[in-house]
């Protein structure tokens, strides 16, 4: 038993709510569609930012996205199998890209 309470010290089990969130989308004809990523393991995911500053530093500054509560992302998301929400990821890769070898290059073989 601890003999002290705290009441500054947060639940580690409480999660806080970060309020609207900037999240990255597709423009089509009608309007918007919910841009979805993937894990280093392959889940899909959806992402959002608590600032747009930091969606333009890992995004690009021309990715387009709209301000969403966590539960309407969560919402959006759920009819696609998402579940997972990953919170101002700072890590992304360009997309790969497939260039076609030249047909005389030597490929070393080790």
């Amino acid at each position: 038993m601890c003999l002290f309470l705290y009441d500054d010290d947060p639940d580690p089990d409480e999660q806080d709510r970060a309020g609207l969130l900037h999240v990255p989308v597709h423009r089509v004809a009608a309007g918007f569609v919910l841009r979805t990523f993937r894990t280093p393991l392959g889940e899909r995911t959806a992402v959002a930012f608590t600032d747009r500053d930091l969606l333009a530093r890992t995004l690009g500054a021309g990715q387009p996205s709209i301000k969403l509560a966590e539960s309407a992302l969560r919402s959006l998301a759920s009819p696609l199998g998402i579940s997972r929400l990953v919170l101002d990821p700072v890590l992304s890769a360009p997309a790969v890209t497939a260039e076609p070898v030249p047909a005389d290059a030597t490929v070393a073989t080790l």
